[in-house]
């Protein structure tokens, strides 16, 4: 049965005594003795592994921070002392961060296609065509690279080489729609060893 707790106070219904000494406190116990709260494991090994790989990734980061700024600098007292010396051929990433991800991208993307590649019987001589193709490209990348060494960056050269990567990729993603078609059972993934 319910009654509203307004009712009973105008209605004097409920007492107003005080409560018994340490009501509080025994209430308290009670509550933790029927709810204890668990105690926290200041390490587990979810801890631990998580302070290990934050150890190692900064020890790496400091290592190869390190190790590149020493590098330059005997590339630099190098060059210096030999100046007579050719220069080596430089690449994109040596210009520019952004260039640098970007030629790192098409490279990474050919390789991958490359390694998707499967030599058989039946394609052999359209991966030969490809290779062929793929060799002239790589050796017109070279040449544009020296031609980046020699005259410093421009925005011909550049374009010239992100255009190359661009070619030698698509060249890639046709030949693996060539051998789909070739053998359409086959499964997407192409592998051979050049």
């Amino acid at each position: 049965m319910a009654q509203d707790i307004r009712e009973l106070f105008k209605n004097d219904k409920v007492s107003h005594e005080k409560m018994p000494n340490q009501h509080q406190d025994r209430f308290l116990e009670k509550l933790n003795h029927a709810l204890p709260q668990k105690k926290k494991k200041h390490f587990t090994w979810m801890h631990i592994a998580a302070s290990v790989v934050v150890i190692l990734g900064l020890s790496f980061t400091a290592y190869n921070f390190f190790k590149t700024g020493n590098t330059t600098e005997i590339s630099n007292v190098e060059v210096a002392e030999n100046e007579s010396e050719t220069e080596p051929i430089k690449t994109l990433g040596d210009f520019s961060p952004g260039l640098k991800k970007v030629e790192d991208y098409y490279l990474a993307s050919i390789n991958l296609e490359l390694s998707k590649i499967k030599y058989t019987p039946e394609n052999k001589e359209m991966l030969d065509d490809y290779i062929n193709q793929l060799q002239v490209l790589d050796l017109e990348y070279k040449r544009l690279s020296v031609d980046l060494t020699e005259s410093g960056l421009n925005e011909l050269t550049v374009n010239a080489l992100i255009d190359n990567l661009k070619l030698r990729l698509n060249l890639l993603y046709r030949l693996r729609t060539q051998i789909q078609e070739l053998n359409p059972s086959a499964s997407t993934d192409v592998k051979q060893s050049i």
